[in-house]
């Protein structure tokens, strides 16, 4: 047994609580576990576990190597897992997070396209808009949408998604076009109410970011309900260009305010620094960057 055999029966020995515990995980004797955890106390020069008749605890040494090593031989984990995935066919279970009305639109057919290139992969899709837990969730990959507040994520930037304020040609007809956000004060506009706040929406005026107070008769706590509300002529919407593309391709609508327009939103794609990525996860966020970078809609 070499070395890096020793460390491993060492960290087994930890998780499980005693040699016998361990010998049943690795699938060896107690024999060869007691033998092995000898060598690498006796090669380092300190006890690492304090032994008993029925369980084994670390000593203070062996919790400080063990914090140091665990991480190292995950590490070693899953580059021996993803140098086997290189060497064939990537194969497992994906696991990805994504936004619940983004998903469908953009992200399951490129999943589709991605599983029939590579037949021995699955993917697990969770969709929800909020930001989810990647470690405790077990996520491999999440598609976000907006800036990161978790700086500990490692990013990969997908796109760019512009923000627009729309209304149908009939109401506009009825009741003119906006040329300035301050002119939403005479119009009717449909909002997404959040309790205990005023309904603004952004826009870069002067080159500046304001928000602009808008209101109306018609309020609906769902971006599909609220989009269907503008286009019944209930009154002007505020929201991303990719959920009212096929209005505006249908000619349903039209864009004002173009050039007062907010920055247009990220998209990115996020995983957590301390899981390295295999094979088939790196595999399909470059097949994802690479679908979603000529997307219409996606990019400012």
């Amino acid at each position: 047994m070499d070395r890096a055999d020793d460390i491993a029966v060492f960290i087994a020995v930890v998780e499980a609580g005693s040699l016998t515990a361990a010998a049943r995980q690795l699938g060896r004797s107690l024999q060869a576990v007691s033998r092995a955890l000898a060598l690498l106390e006796q090669s380092i020069g300190i006890a690492l576990i304090r032994r008993t008749t029925r369980r084994c605890s670390p000593t203070e040494a062996g919790m400080t190597f063990y914090r140091r090593v665990k991480p190292a031989f995950a590490e070693i984990h899953e580059a021996w897992a993803e140098a086997a995935e290189l060497r064939d066919e990537p194969s497992g279970v994906l696991r990805i997070s994504a936004p619940v009305l983004f998903a469908p639109t953009y992200i399951v057919p490129i999943v589709a396209k991605f599983m029939a290139r590579h037949p021995r992969v699955e993917v697990d899709l969770a969709l929800t808009d909020a930001f989810a837990d990647l470690i405790g969730r077990d996520l491999d990959l999440a598609v976000r949408i907006g800036d990161l507040p978790d700086s500990d994520l490692k990013a990969r930037r997908l796109g760019v998604l512009r923000r627009v304020v729309f209304g149908t040609p009939d109401y506009f007809a009825r009741h003119g076009y906006p040329q300035h956000p301050s002119d939403l004060a005479q119009h009717a506009c449909v909002v997404r109410p959040v309790p205990g706040q005023e309904s603004t929406w952004p826009f870069l005026i002067d080159g500046k970011l304001h928000r602009v107070k808008v209101g109306g008769r018609f309020r609906a706590d769902a971006s599909t309900s609220a989009i269907e509300g503008v286009a019944q002529g209930l009154g002007i919407g505020f929201g991303p260009l990719w959920q009212v593309r096929h209005l505006l391709d249908a000619g349903r609508i039209e864009i004002v305010l173009v050039p007062f327009e907010p920055p247009p939103t990220p998209v990115q794609l996020v995983w957590h620094p301390t899981r390295t990525p295999l094979a088939r996860t790196r595999l399909f966020a470059d097949f994802l960057v690479d679908a979603l970078k000529d997307q219409f809609g996606l990019t400012a």
